[in-house]
């Protein structure tokens, strides 16, 4: 009989089966092994059931194929045989209206190969048997798949922590209720979290993971395992092996840079080489970016304008581009961006410079990747500056991106180009606005409030919308505004002097 072909489905145990008191079966043969597991359910009435099964079944018959001198001959021994040839699991027998009882041979028969026999009451249909298979192998996907689903929520989590290596491996170990460890490239262990299996396991988990772990030239034999693919082969990515009752996995991180995944823990589910494999690529991400050119680089700026280096100093570690843009950006609706969105746009605008802060994110962007409009996104995008401007161009994204939302467009670069305020020293434009918006600077939430409100034209509701704010605060703002300059803001020469003022500060 060809290897039985497994369901998608999680298999039933042959117990719970039992356990429905609306089927009333009852176990008559064979010893009570909770091992058991049904697979699906076949009903078949034929001498011999062995060409139409596939291994894994509950066979139900009603003995309509049982002749009557069967009793004193082979031929239960034969149809149980047959049954346990093909991978049946077991078999299934209803009473009436064929026989009023189970056949004694059937039942010798059965405790003879090991099969176990259920006797079907005659107030029990076998498509009510097969319903009822069919509600368990649901309840248990349902379940796996609940299973699945928090342990790649939690992982995902732990990923995002202050400690994301450390963080992974406890949550996976905690899944799996058994061992997680992280090899280093010279097969070293790094880090490890649950319950240590025996020395034995252990050793042989340290071994398979050498299967897994690319070397220079190919990888090298490892004692009492397999010998690795030649060169011309694609080299294994994982590989799994049962030491001691304890089943062992080793998962490649990442694209050559040699740190290896192990688990070790006492039962496999179904669903454990999902969770296992969500954690490898969170994993492939934490090392790869330490260890990429990249990662190394952000890292080393960090800590130099950490330690009072100049942006300006620093640049040439985070790209290639000698002017870059900012980007603030806030999603539609009222929700605050989390870290995993933040992420997600700095991906999407091709950088990972990203600064989730309050209700909008802050990116980075190398000038030659000027940003499009994003579906879900209101962008407001800098001019293109050099690093020493950067604070100057995260004050333009930042206005670029009040203006988007007042105007409901997804996105608004702010556009530098000469004006009549270029005619005036930069020094003496500060002086002067000063001095002309002294009343109003004392008031934090003045200014921006006049500087909106101007940009808008004088609408109260498009500010409103800008600055979040209902429009009667709006009014409250200006009018103080007004009566603090003891100015008539509805003169255009007015606006027109508090905008240019408005600029240099």
């Amino acid at each position: 009989m060809p290897d039985s072909t497994v369901p998608p489905t999680p298999p039933v145990p042959l117990s719970a089966l039992l356990a429905r008191e609306d089927l009333a079966l009852r176990r008559i043969a064979a010893p009570d092994d909770p091992g058991t597991v049904v697979h699906w359910v076949h009903t078949s009435e034929m001498a011999d059931p062995y060409p139409y099964l596939l291994g894994g079944e509950l066979l139900l018959t009603a003995g309509v194929h049982i002749p009557e001198a069967a009793g004193s001959g082979t031929y239960f021994d034969d149809y149980v045989a047959r049954i346990v040839a093909a991978g049946g699991a077991a078999l299934g027998f209803g009473v009436a209206p064929v026989h009023d009882t189970v056949p004694r041979a059937l039942v010798a028969a059965c405790e003879k190969h090991g099969l176990p026999l259920l006797e079907v009451p005659p107030q029990t249909t076998f498509s009510g048997v097969a319903r009822a298979v069919w509600q368990l192998m649901a309840q248990a996907r349902l379940s796996e798949l609940r299973r699945v689903t928090e342990a790649q929520q939690s992982l995902a989590s732990a990923a995002s922590r202050p400690d994301p290596v450390p963080s992974v491996l406890r949550q996976l170990a905690q899944r799996l209720g058994g061992w997680a460890v992280l090899y280093g490239p010279e097969g070293t262990e790094i880090a490890g979290a649950g319950r240590k299996p025996g020395e034995e396991a252990g050793s042989a988990l340290a071994e398979l993971s050498g299967v897994v772990r690319p070397a220079d030239g190919g990888p090298a034999p490892t004692p009492n395992l397999p010998v690795p693919p030649p060169p011309n082969r694609p080299h294994p990515t994982s590989a799994t092996d049962t030491v001691s009752g304890t089943h062992l996995a080793a998962y490649a991180l990442g694209a050559g840079h040699g740190f290896v995944l192990g688990v070790a823990a006492p039962g496999r589910a179904p669903g454990d080489h999902t969770i296992v494999s969500v954690a490898a690529v969170l994993l492939s991400l934490l090392t790869g970016e330490q260890q990429s050119g990249t990662g190394a680089a952000r890292s080393s700026a960090l800590v130099r304008l950490l330690l009072g280096a100049a942006p300006e100093d620093v640049a040439p570690l985070l790209g290639d581009g000698r002017r870059w843009v900012v980007v603030h950006a806030r999603p539609d609706g009222e929700g605050v961006p989390d870290a995993v969105a933040a992420a997600a746009l700095g991906a999407a605008l091709g950088s990972a410079l990203v600064d989730p802060a309050g209700d909008a994110v802050r990116v980075l962007v190398p000038a030659d990747r000027a940003p499009d409009p994003l579906p879900g996104w209101t962008l407001g995008v800098s001019a293109a500056v050099a690093p020493k401007d950067w604070p100057a161009a995260d004050t333009q994204a930042a206005r670029a991106l009040a203006r988007a939302r007042a105007t409901r467009t997804p996105l608004h670069r702010h556009g530098p180009r000469p004006a009549l305020a270029d005619l005036v020293p930069p020094g003496e434009a500060a002086a002067h606005a000063r001095t002309l918006l002294a009343p109003v600077t004392a008031h934090p939430a003045l200014p921006e409030t006049l500087r909106t409100w101007l940009s808008l034209h004088g609408s109260w509701d498009r500010t409103a919308v800008a600055l979040s704010v209902h429009r009667n605060t709006v009014r409250q703002r200006i009018a103080r505004c007004a009566a603090l300059l003891e100015a008539d803001l509805d003169d255009p020469d007015v606006r027109m002097e508090l905008w240019f003022a408005l600029r240099h500060i």
